[in-house]
């Protein structure tokens, strides 16, 4: 066995370019005059296109590098791009880059240009580094480079209270993952005696009997820790507030790349590090998927439609619940010999482009009804109507409804796997709570084609001005939109994966 590892820049070339595009945008910006700032946000966009290409040589996913041994087909590597890693990679930097597109607008005058896309494509690379890990230290260091640039992100808002406010609710709920996460990792590595995955996986099962004990006790730790960051119940009470103090952009980032960050470490602990205990992490996460699922869309439900971000709250409420439904796939590989991972991965993939293409008409409308409560939609589409099309669509599909037929076919997708590994109480469940779902997605979908409300102006009361909306915007809005009818007119682009396996 060499120490000396082998290198495939190839293949780390997506979160390497993403890094370095990172570190180039922040070094310019001490350069670049105020006046031409918007270069950078334009130079990070296209740094994202370019990581998004280099994914296409890495399709064939049979490439892996820093290898302990010259043979990767032993799969003692540290990073592999596989399958299930450019899949993820892909919703990753694509999330990234509409998040750019939203962004490009406010970072014009609102926030300080280099340290924000500094700080955003900083996050992509570590996000798009964490599928690709396949030992213990890597993935902890992946999570942690995509976690840390994030707080600086959600308390961009200089002055702000509120964003500070969720910037530190965000900082200290990750911290205590964080912790637990390398409390638990480092008792998994006592016990085994390796980092490596496939490793801890061949030798977790052998364990000496003195050293049970501390192996549950590292398993346990481990998932508690990733299910802080998958927002699963009762470790979500940080998701509303920071998702309401944090730039509307970074709140899409955060419900869709934030979220797969902790799902592709919930898969990669589970399915590759510890099937030997499956009977304990199995049963646990069928439960959290549950309570996950309930107190989501129970919370939506409660949302008044007057109140101040009511708009954000649904839908970080909605991405509590939306967890819910990633966490059943998971659940059920527990269950079952047949890979059941594709469920999810078909599902976030779903997710992420509905859930971004919302965020993308809510910062829309946000710029004249800074507040962004659900009541300033109504009438939207006497206004904006290929915005309000666009976001009953979007919100058809959470709802799992036609014309969204991706949405519906996803949650039917994530529904049979919880049946056939013998779930039929957690599938119960999931459909009473996509009944619950069903109120609110169709109450604001309403809403948009309403006439709108033409109350009296009191004397002196400034007009609403339509302010013009941003190229940028546009583009993010409508890519979402094309993005959502291709899967929904060829649902198998992303439902494949459910039935391919990924490992």
């Amino acid at each position: 066995m060499s120490l000396v590892q082998s290198v495939d820049w190839l293949t780390i070339a997506p979160p390497t370019l993403t890094a370095v595009v990172a570190v180039g945008v922040l070094v310019a910006d001490l350069f670049v005059p105020a006046a031409r700032k918007q270069l950078l946000g334009w130079t990070a966009v296209g740094g994202l296109v370019a990581a998004l290409a280099l994914l296409v040589p890495l399709r064939g996913g049979d490439r892996a590098t820093f290898c302990l041994t010259p043979d990767t087909a032993l799969r003692a590597c540290s990073y592999t791009a596989d399958h299930f890693t450019v899949v993820i990679q892909f919703l990753v930097l694509g999330g990234a880059l509409v998040t750019a597109l939203l962004s490009l607008a406010d970072t014009r005058d609102k926030l300080p240009a280099g340290e924000y896309w500094f700080l955003l494509l900083s996050s992509a690379a570590g996000a798009a580094l964490l599928p690709a890990a396949r030992d213990l230290a890597t993935l902890v260091v992946a999570l942690e480079v995509a976690s840390l640039p994030a707080f600086a992100l959600v308390g961009m808002r200089r002055g702000d209270r509120m964003s500070s406010e969720a910037a530190l609710k965000f900082f200290l709920s990750s911290v205590t993952a964080t912790a637990v996460t390398l409390l638990g990792v480092s008792f998994v590595y006592a016990a085994t005696g390796t980092l490596h995955l496939t490793e801890v996986a061949a030798r977790l099962g052998g364990v000496p009997g003195q050293l049970q004990t501390l192996a549950q006790a590292g398993v346990v730790l481990t998932l508690v820790g990733f299910a802080f960051k998958t927002a699963a119940v009762p470790f979500h009470f940080w998701v509303p507030d920071t998702y309401v103090g944090a730039p509307l952009p970074v709140a899409a980032y955060l419900s869709v790349v934030g979220k797969a960050v902790g799902f592709t470490g919930v898969i990669l602990v589970t399915v590759v590090a510890f099937p030997s205990y499956a009977d304990v992490w199995g049963p646990a996460l069928a439960v959290l998927a549950a309570l996950t699922m309930t107190v989501g869309n129970v919370a939506a439900l409660r949302q008044r439609s007057t109140r101040a971000w009511s708009a954000v709250r649904l839908l970080a409420w909605s991405s509590v619940a939306q967890a819910g439904y990633l966490l059943v796939p998971i659940a059920a590989a527990a269950y079952s010999s047949d890979d059941q991972v594709g469920a999810t991965v078909a599902y976030a993939l779903m997710y992420a482009v509905v859930n971004l293409g919302a965020f993308a008409v809510v910062v829309l409308v946000a710029r004249t009804h800074p507040q962004a409560r659900i009541s300033d939609f109504r009438g939207l589409y006497a206004e904006r109507p290929a915005a309000a099309l666009a976001l009953g669509f979007f919100l058809l599909n959470l709802a799992g409804l036609p014309p969204g037929i991706i949405g519906l076919f996803a949650k039917v997708t994530v529904f049979s796997a919880a049946v056939d590994a013998g779930l039929g109480w957690l599938a119960v469940i999931m459909g009473v709570n996509v009944v619950i779902a069903l109120y609110y997605y169709l109450r604001w979908t309403a809403l948009l084609f309403q006439a709108p409300e033409t109350a009296p102006m009191a004397e002196g009361e400034p007009r609403t001005v339509r302010a013009g909306v941003p190229t940028p915007v546009t583009l993010a809005v409508a890519l979402t939109a094309v993005a959502g009818v291709v899967l929904s007119g060829y649902p198998q682009i992303a439902l494949r994966f459910a039935a391919n396996s990924l490992f």
